[in-house]
């Protein structure tokens, strides 16, 4: 009888804490909404919509450039530093945040996680803006989806410019520890990112924030400039999770005809990216691509269109200058 009363009294006590922890997280997320509100004007696909965040001239004798953020950010990280910069230099830029990113619905929920899913719904997006072909500016993440929408939308695409792109097979982890397995588990992934996830994010924020730009230091105001705080939401973290657990496969798959891709292509990365490294990625898939150029920054991170905004703005005016005018 002691030993029921124990089990009940834990059990209590982990629901108390557990809806504690929920209206924690119901309360972060509500005040992080109102502080970050859509910042654009949205697209219209099957499913939702996908929202933008969009700067300079509409239309512009320039052309269009789009930009497709990473994993964990949304369209204000692109958009802040190099999408301002090209717009300035008379572009019309449109940034989307990624489906279940930033105000942007998640559209099917996990089928969503992969590129080609992603490419669909941004092919689905510029068409319903009047978009394209474009020129597509994928970081990070992005970089998958990007190819992939040069891959399966060419019409789209009139170029590529890839950023430190996550491209390539990543690398066998070998077993996955039994703790992480449980973690992974799409009942207790959700449990947990309505729970302690938000509040522990919140915390690990700025650490996290800076660890994506070594060897550099992340720029003053980044974090809030970039509403970073945005996948701080469950079910964006939800996604976010998803979107990385399906892209090892992801990869496997498309990598093999990264040789089909007839856009122009730029890539630039650092070669001190420990995130994403350019020997693992940029280099093998700048070899893959016909004539595709190669572009190395000295010692640059992770982050090469904050750090090195301007190295990566030539880069771009270079080959839009090269199209015809979108």
């Amino acid at each position: 009888m002691l030993l029921l009363k124990l089990i009940a009294g834990l059990l209590a006590g982990g629901i108390v804490l557990g809806l504690v922890a929920a209206g924690v997280t119901l309360l972060i997320s509500a005040r992080i909404e109102a502080r970050y509100p859509p910042a654009g004007p949205f697209a219209s696909v099957t499913g939702g919509r996908i929202a933008t965040v969009q700067a300079g001239p509409n239309p512009s004798p320039r052309g269009t450039i789009v930009l497709l953020h990473g994993a964990s950010a949304n369209a204000a990280d692109p958009m802040t530093d190099l999408g301002r910069r090209l717009a300035g230099e008379g572009f019309r830029v449109v940034a989307l945040d990624r489906p279940g990113f930033g105000w942007s619905d998640r559209l099917t929920g996990a089928a969503m996680a992969a590129p080609k899913a992603q490419a669909g719904a941004v092919a689905e997006a510029l068409k319903d803006l009047g978009l394209g072909p474009a020129l597509i500016v994928g970081h990070s993440w992005a970089g998958a989806l990007a190819t992939a929408l040069a891959l399966d939308h060419p019409d789209r695409v009139a170029g590529l410019v890839l950023l430190a792109p996550a491209v390539m097979p990543l690398p066998d982890l070998g077993p996955i520890p039994w703790y992480y397995r449980v973690a992974l588990m799409p009942p207790v992934t959700w449990l947990l990112s309505r729970t302690v996830a938000t509040p522990v994010g919140l915390y690990y924020l700025k650490p996290a924030g800076q660890s994506v730009f070594r060897p550099q230091e992340a720029p003053a105001g980044y974090l809030e400039a970039s509403r970073a705080a945005l996948v701080l939401r469950p079910a964006t973290m939800l996604a976010n999770v998803q979107d990385l657990m399906a892209l090892p496969d992801a990869l496997k798959r498309q990598s093999a005809a990264y040789d089909r891709i007839t856009a122009p292509t730029v890539i630039i990365t650092g070669d001190r990216d420990g995130i994403v490294p350019a020997e693992r990625h940029a280099r093998p898939l700048a070899r893959l691509i016909p004539g595709a150029r190669l572009v190395v920054l000295p010692g640059i991170g992770h982050m090469v269109h904050t750090v090195a905004t301007q190295a990566v703005v030539d880069e771009v005016v270079r080959l839009a200058d090269s199209l015809p005018v979108r």
